[in-house]
């Protein structure tokens, strides 16, 4: 990539994008495109909407968000539904500041920062074009020039509502500079940009005694008292406050539940009224999206306090949990291990699952539903089959505990403590074990945890151990299995025409000798036993299969191995007990023979061919499988 001619064709590029032009002109333009004047919020909900909407499982999944949240889908349909999607149509939930409150490091930041990098890049397309008043330090919109008296007139021909006020500096520069002609007003494009303080503010607190309230509403220029000669005249004014630069468009609030009262004041008649007060001058109208975020003990904090009722009629809040799913848990440490300088590691499959599995299990709840345990609620959560359950129990866990993942482990936490296991082993790989190690030796530093939580979380360490055994010893016995496919499809082959025969009551014919045999009980039970199926359920199951084959068959469709879920588990199972005795000799002989090391090295390529191993974490694979099977 040529960095210098990226640089310079983007810079063309907004050079093309830039427009100047009379009021006069600007009304042309949005006679043909209203959405130009639109509001702050609408054009944040539009912003979210053109990346794509998909819905999936009767919920609507933001493209916008794709990419950087992961297992929030919930979360970021409840904030886009009931909070962008009304603010856009004008309704009240638009005068109210929006807040996110959830633990830390659960993507509240990061859902900000989407926002603020989305608006920068939708302010430059067509859809999401802003225009302002040209040499406006608060980007004034242009339709603030168009009188009271004349805005219904308006409305009826334009189909635009106006709200909002002129600003006293645009007042006073209409009447100056432009003779009260406003035709004449020169109105500019603008993009927005943090950097640039267009139209996306930033306000942090310090410290009370010292913050001065001018960052958030701009302050008087002293130096030019002497040319203006007073105080209330909006040329001696800076509007350069944090509400003043971030109109049109949002201001992020870090913080605000840890601001001085006299900072949150001002925010009081912005969300309801639209407007706030600045130096000497009449109301400023400002049309602004204000986000802040927070923890939950603040915000018990910040609600018990009576001084704090007026402003929290005023805020919305929108609670994000920490994800509870272990596949979209696995992808959040992706996103950070690619981010960080660990990117060049080697990190074994399942490493980051088991980590996942631990993290997921410190966020969930016990619930008081018969039969279901943490590791059920789990693994429906995250979509697999449990039995005895399905989708709609998924339902009536969620409604048990309606914000369930405000407490738990956080994923920062997890990836220091891979940074620190792969620092200590040295090796530029690490396996399932390395991470669980290093998880738990990391719970005697977590200052925040207490003896109780720490029992329990050395407990959940322990199920993703024995998580992991199971998937290591499947993993290994899988690459043992030469042709696994068409063995497990053999086996299947077999079971089926025995159970066709003992269903039908016919007997199978030897295709050597041409004998009649009757059905192999043996065999059918062999693998049934594999799932659980007991001797009275045995009928049962096996017509159950012959009704799902006769039904493939009338929609012309042939039966597999992957048809039936739970007969291919117990397929899977069988062939791997068969196999078990094999693989224990082959990994735990310390002087392999030669059909041994041979048998040895194919299944070392067949873990770093298809299963995504490398030749240091399948070796160390195949010893912890070996001492698994000689326990």
């Amino acid at each position: 990539m040529d960095i210098l001619n990226r640089v310079k064709n983007y810079r063309e590029e907004e050079n093309r994008l830039k427009w100047e032009g009379t009021f006069a002109e600007y009304l042309e333009i949005i006679k043909d495109r209203p959405e130009v004047a639109q509001t702050a919020h609408s054009r944040v909900y539009n912003m979210i909407k053109a990346a794509g909407v998909e819905e999936r499982n009767s919920r609507k999944m933001y493209q916008f968000f794709g990419e950087e949240i992961f297992g929030l889908e919930e979360a970021i349909e409840r904030l886009v539904e009931e909070y962008f999607h009304p603010a856009a149509k004008r309704l009240d939930v638009r005068k109210r500041i929006l807040l996110l409150m959830g633990p830390v490091s659960g993507g509240k930041s990061t859902i900000v920062t989407m926002l603020k990098r989305g608006l920068e890049q939708y302010s430059r397309t067509d859809e999401g074009a802003v225009y302002a008043i040209k040499g406006c330090p608060m980007h004034e919109d242009p339709l603030h020039l168009i009188p009271h008296h004349l805005r219904e007139e308006f409305h009826q021909e334009y189909g635009i509502r106006i709200e909002g006020s002129l600003s006293p500096l645009n007042t006073m520069r209409l009447e100056k500079e432009y003779s009260g002609c406003v035709e004449d007003v020169m109105v500019e494009r603008i993009f927005f940009s943090e950097d640039k303080r267009v139209g996306i503010g930033t306000f942090s607190p310090s410290d009370p005694k010292s913050q001065d309230i001018a960052d958030l509403t701009g302050s008087i220029d002293f130096s030019t008292i002497a040319e203006y000669g007073s105080e209330s005249d909006p040329r001696a004014y800076r509007f350069d406050g944090e509400l003043n630069k971030a109109n049109r468009g949002m201001m992020e609030f870090q913080e605000m539940l840890k601001c001085d009262e006299k900072f949150l004041w001002h925010l009081l008649s912005l969300t309801q009224e639209g407007n706030f007060k600045a130096g000497r001058f009449a109301l400023i109208s400002a049309d602004e999206l204000i986000v802040a975020h927070t923890n939950e003990s603040e915000y018990r904090s910040f609600i018990s306090n009576k001084k704090n009722e007026a402003l929290h009629s005023r805020i919305i809040v929108m609670p994000i949990p920490y994800n509870l799913r272990v596949s979209e848990e696995e992808r959040i440490y992706e996103k950070m291990i690619k981010q960080s300088d660990m990117a060049h590691v080697h990190i074994a499959p399942h490493a980051l699952r088991v980590a996942a599995i631990f993290s997921v299990l410190t966020r969930l709840e016990d619930s008081k539903k018969q039969g279901m345990d943490l590791l059920k609620k789990m693994r429906l959560y995250d979509g697999e089959n449990v039995e005895g359950f399905n989708q709609v129990d998924v339902e009536e866990l969620k409604k048990e505990f309606p914000v369930e993942g405000m407490n738990g482990i956080d994923p920062r936490y997890v990836i220091n403590r891979i940074s620190s296991a792969i620092i200590r082993k040295e090796v530029p790989s690490i396996n399932a074990l390395d991470v669980l190690r290093s998880l738990k030796e990391g719970l005697d530093q977590h200052a925040s945890i207490s003896s109780e939580d720490k029992e329990n979380y050395m407990n959940y360490i322990a199920i993703a151990r024995r998580e992991y055994d199971d998937i290591a010893k499947k993993e290994v016995q899988k690459a043992f299995v030469y042709s696994y496919e068409e063995s497990a499809k053999s086996l299947m082959d077999n079971y089926l025409d025995n159970v066709e025969a003992y269903c039908n009551k016919n007997k199978l014919r030897d295709p050597l000798t041409g004998e009649e045999l009757n059905p192999d009980e043996k065999l059918m039970r062999s693998i049934e036993e594999q799932i659980g199926i007991s001797e009275n359920a045995k009928k049962s199951f096996r017509e159950e299969i012959l009704i799902r084959i006769s039904a493939y068959a009338r929609k012309g469709k042939r039966f597999d191995y992957n048809s039936h879920e739970r007969l291919r588990e117990a397929i899977q199972k069988k062939l791997f007990a068969d196999l078990k005795d094999v693989v224990k000799i082959t990994t735990s002989s310390k002087t392999p023979d030669e059909s041994q090391l041979k048998k040895i090295n194919e299944v070392i390529a067949r873990l770093i061919d298809e299963h995504g191993y490398n030749s240091v974490s399948a070796n160390e694979l195949l010893r912890y499988v070996g001492s698994l099977l000689n326990r």
